[in-house]
């Protein structure tokens, strides 16, 4: 449901325009002859050092909301309903969704841009890279055709660059990124510009009156249900995953060691299937990733690009979240003999949960709860002041 970006003047095609229905119907990509049709993904040996926790990668997608205050509104209407399956499926160690989730959201916090444009592809394709709509639409953007050329994904005979996740996730972070600046970095503007083309978005804004600076998102005229919806979806998403790191169940399935996927560039005379011998991957692990490049492609003048686990050279400690061996660290750090360290506290901030606190800080989440006499249930509001540590003896 992607639109072109074209200069100004020129028409847009949208696909929301045609009539397109809410929830369109996507043809998954089939699974691959001779594989499983379940491989979990994982690391092509448990003791792969290339790894992050999947609670790594939602603390970064949480720090990178722009907008993380929850209403009753988004997350007790009609969208918590459509998406309650959401936290499960992320949480899944049966499904490549969440190193899918952390490679877009290293992309839009790379970029300076609001982490609610990782939510996208839930809406669009399921974190699907092969996902096709019968209207046309492909890929984990589900972009259509003009719009992944005028962002320089490569299509031809042979090959559609919007099956790559590469391909197609750096070219929607250029397209949101432009978005987002045109819209004075409201991302509700962004996502709907997204849905009906930028050039609708700015001629509703034109007849309202209204500007970048004091649009209201809500009440722009003549835009299709779908688009007002979008902003709604991305929001209600948001919200019901800060509010599953209530869940201790969910905790502790995110909790757990999850490949740190990257691009990589296929050598011009590389079959996936020769690279995935070279480099020790799973097979029907890198066919799930790149279906553009799981059957018989054309290579063109440029480089192939695939997804793939990054090897041990290519990792760097980026992650600002302290991992359980820091938080262990960070522990025992007054030895005997040592002058006591003062006690530390922490302002409770709009958004913020007694999990993203604690581990921030490389605390549990019941001992920070255990140290403020607060009870499991209890509720953080903005402007609380936490301990962090016990008292001095």
């Amino acid at each position: 449901m992607r639109r072109a970006i074209l200069a100004a003047g020129l028409a847009i095609t949208s696909h929301a325009a045609m009539g397109a229905d809410p929830a369109p119907s996507i043809e998954m990509q089939a699974p691959v002859p001779g594989e499983p049709a379940v491989d979990a993904l994982a690391p092509a040996s448990p003791a792969a050092p290339h790894q992050r926790s999947g609670l790594d990668i939602y603390q970064r997608f949480r720090d990178g909301l722009a907008d993380p205050e929850c209403d009753s509104q988004a997350t007790n209407g009609r969208w918590k309903k459509h998406f309650s399956h959401a936290p499960g499926q992320l949480a899944s160690a049966q499904d490549d969704l969440l190193p899918l989730f952390g490679y877009v959201v290293d992309a839009l916090r790379d970029a300076h841009l609001p982490t609610e444009f990782a939510l996208i592809p839930f809406v669009e394709s399921g974190y699907k890279p092969g996902a096709r709509n019968p209207s046309g639409p492909a890929g984990l953007w589900q972009f259509i055709g003009i719009t992944a050329r005028n962002q320089g994904v490569p299509m031809r005979e042979g090959y559609d660059g919007r099956l790559s996740p590469v391909d197609s996730t750096q070219a929607a972070v250029r397209y949101l990124r432009t978005l987002h600046g045109m819209f004075g970095g409201d991302w509700r503007l962004a996502v709907m510009a997204y849905n009906a083309g930028e050039y609708r978005v700015l001629q509703s804004m034109r007849r309202a009156g209204m500007n970048a600076r004091n649009a209201r998102p809500a009440e722009l005229p003549g835009l299709s249900g779908i688009t007002y919806a979008y902003v709604e979806k991305l929001h209600a998403l948001a919200c019901i995953f800060q509010q599953a790191d209530d869940r201790d169940a969910w905790l502790r399935q995110m909790d757990r060691p999850v490949p740190r996927l990257a691009a990589h560039t296929l050598p011009g005379d590389a079959t996936l299937e020769s690279w995935a011998r070279s480099q020790q991957h799973p097979l029907a692990l890198l066919k799930r990733l790149n279906p553009a490049l799981a059957g018989r492609f054309s290579r063109g003048t440029k480089p192939l690009r695939l997804l793939a686990p990054t090897n041990a050279a290519d990792d760097s400690p980026t992650d600002a979240v302290h991992t359980p061996a820091v938080a262990s660290a960070v522990a025992t750090a007054n030895t005997p003999g040592r002058e006591p360290t003062p006690s530390r506290t922490h302002v409770v901030k709009s958004g913020e949960s007694a999990w993203t606190i604690a581990r921030r800080y490389g605390i549990s989440p019941a001992q920070l709860l255990r140290l403020n006499g607060l009870e499991a249930n209890a509720i953080l509001r903005p402007g609380m002041v936490l301990k962090l540590d016990d008292d001095p003896a």
